[in-house]
């Protein structure tokens, strides 16, 4: 059976995928059409039900639960790191209701944190997650919420951090931050749910344990083609929550959805 999988460019993305699709894992006879998009397409690709496996934000998910559910597997999530909010400038509190921000998307999980920490910030513009370092450093913005390896590069531009979100979440709940999950289409058999989280599971362990093999692919996708850059990034997201989320990692979802979420295992 042939699946359409899409996932973004960014280097947890493609360092998780990496093995399952270059025949290093058994896929069970699943084949896949791969695209790749920034994650608030994803998020859109996944209301209009367009592929049968999508990496979507955590945030995004309540939306599409009618038509998708979640692996257990192929999920980022972090402690004390997350999306970054930052600006050119100190940004006082009496501010937060009139500043310009930039967001990677409405349905994404950073701007589900930015509106939980800064809950009269409303005037948003979203921008492609590459974009917003230079809307801040244009003056189109007065500060940005940065994600992916963007936040490993925005200080050697000039700009400065407001707040990291996961820092704020782990100091509210104590539990890690949910990012980005992998979703799939609950009208497949339930047989080939489990295989597909089987497939992203074991690619994810391969990866881990053999981080080198995925290098090229890995920068050739990425927006900061530094290797160095794309290596912090995969050390902060894929870890053992990638590999299966377990209770604690169950538990973080449930905490930012409100919801008793449901996971292909």
């Amino acid at each position: 059976m042939k699946l359409s999988l899409a996932f973004s460019p960014c280097p947890n993305d493609t360092f998780m995928f990496w093995a399952m699709l270059h025949r290093q894992v058994d896929t069970f006879g699943l084949t896949f059409g791969v695209e790749m998009r920034d994650i608030e397409q994803l998020n859109r690709a996944a209301t209009e039900q367009e592929f049968d496996v999508v990496k979507i934000s955590y945030a995004h998910y309540p939306g599409v639960s009618a038509a998708y559910k979640l692996l257990a597997a192929g999920s980022a999530l972090g402690f004390g790191n997350g999306p970054l909010l930052i600006s050119r400038r100190k940004i006082y509190p009496d501010e937060t209701p009139h500043l310009r921000i930039a967001i990677p998307g409405m349905d994404t999980t950073a701007n589900r944190l930015l509106t939980m920490a800064y809950p009269t910030a409303t005037n948003k513009k979203a921008y492609l997650f590459s974009d917003i370092e230079e809307a801040v450093l244009s003056d189109e913005a007065d500060a940005g919420l940065l994600i992916h390896e963007t936040r490993f590069t925005y200080a050697q531009k000039g700009l400065r951090k407001i707040m990291d979100m996961g820092e704020y979440w782990e100091k509210e709940t104590g539990l890690p931050l949910p990012l980005g999950a992998i979703a799939v289409r609950r009208d497949l058999p339930d047989g080939t749910k489990h295989q597909v989280n089987t497939a992203v599971r074991e690619s994810v362990r391969f990866a881990l344990q053999n981080p080198r093999m995925t290098d090229k692919f890995v920068t050739r996708h990425a927006q900061a083609m530094e290797l160095d850059v794309c290596r912090k990034h995969i050390n902060l997201y894929v870890n053992g929550f990638s590999v299966d989320l377990g209770e604690k990692g169950r538990k973080a979802v449930d905490a930012l959805l409100c919801m008793k979420t449901e996971f292909v295992v």
